[in-house]
């Protein structure tokens, strides 16, 4: 099949050495234009444009792809389908009607759940056992089109965002494939989503990682790994940062103020929450490393009694 294919992150990597390796025609990679990074402002490629051109595959990086000078240059490429990864613009009814099979979406959770910007990372802070990648035939809602194919992923003891991240995109970039194949012989299968059971979550940023002490302990384990690696989450210490990146749950009921250090081992951090014990486990101190409390405890000293912001 002729495809032009939109996306822009590393977890669209896979989808688009899939495609290519399934032997389709990929003619065009739409993504995002490129942006200055780090303290030197270097420009930095988006990762669907460095993978696109190691293929040879020409790049294409409009500012708003709804533009109607946009939307003229795509039709030029005749696509079978648009095949839409985590392409971060969206998309207008033109370009949706523009090919015969329509623009397909790889979306990382089992739809209707979890429609939005981050469904990784909210399945895994919202305890889920189960996620997975749905493909779905897009329209003009957000994550609202019918389903195609569906497959199930189930998440470890100790999922982070960012292990999710790497297992669903590697499911996503096979189901793809599935999905073009079943589009392609006609038996592919479109069930409408019940729009009741959808979960709609949205961009998570950096002030969403502070940590508030009165929630349950096991509440915030959840969170610190669904916002590891990104953008993690943390709370002060003696007037410092501190990115708290592995923790347990302890059931110990205390009568201290949420936050409080209760115990300090030489390989853990005990903290009181609203409900039950936080036990520290791998942290970075702002301006250092990042590491085990076993290391972190030899160079720095944490009292008992020590207040967490």
């Amino acid at each position: 099949m002729r495809v032009i294919f939109m996306g822009t992150p590393d977890f669209a990597v896979g989808t688009l050495h899939a495609l290519v390796g399934a032997g389709h025609e990929v003619v065009l990679a739409v993504t995002q234009p490129d942006k200055p990074k780090g303290r030197g402002k270097t420009v930095q490629y988006p990762p669907v444009k460095e993978a696109a051109l190691e293929h040879g595959i020409e790049v294409y990086q409009p500012d708003r792809v709804r533009k109607p000078e946009h939307i003229e240059y795509l039709r030029k490429y005749h696509p079978d389908v648009i095949v839409v990864v985590a392409f971060g613009q969206i998309l207008p009814k033109e370009i949706l009607e523009m090919p015969p099979y329509g623009c397909i979406n790889v979306h990382a959770s089992l739809l209707p759940k979890y429609r939005g910007a981050a469904p990784i990372q909210w399945a895994v802070i919202q305890n889920e056992r189960v996620s997975g990648v749905t493909t779905m035939r897009m329209d003009e809602g957000l994550d609202t089109g019918d389903m195609i194919l569906k497959k199930e992923v189930v998440l470890d003891k100790k999922e982070t965002g960012g292990s999710l991240f790497a297992r669903l995109s590697e499911v996503g970039a096979e189901l793809c494939v599935e999905t073009l194949a079943a589009i392609e012989n006609g038996t592919a299968v479109y069930t409408p989503q019940d729009h009741s059971r959808a979960t709609k979550v949205g961009m998570i940023s950096k002030k969403f990682g502070r940590i508030d002490w009165q929630k349950p302990a096991a509440e915030l384990e959840c969170l610190i790994r669904g916002l590891n690696p990104w953008p993690s989450a943390y709370t002060d210490l003696d007037g410092r940062t501190l990115k708290i990146w592995d923790a347990d749950v302890a059931d110990t009921a205390g009568d201290s103020e949420p936050g409080t250090v209760t115990d300090v081992t030489k390989d853990a951090v005990f903290v009181q929450t609203g409900e039950g014990t936080l036990i520290l486990r791998e942290v970075q101190l702002e301006g250092k490393k990042r590491m085990k409390c076993d290391a972190f405890l030899r160079g720095y000293h944490i009292e008992r009694g020590t207040v967490l912001r």
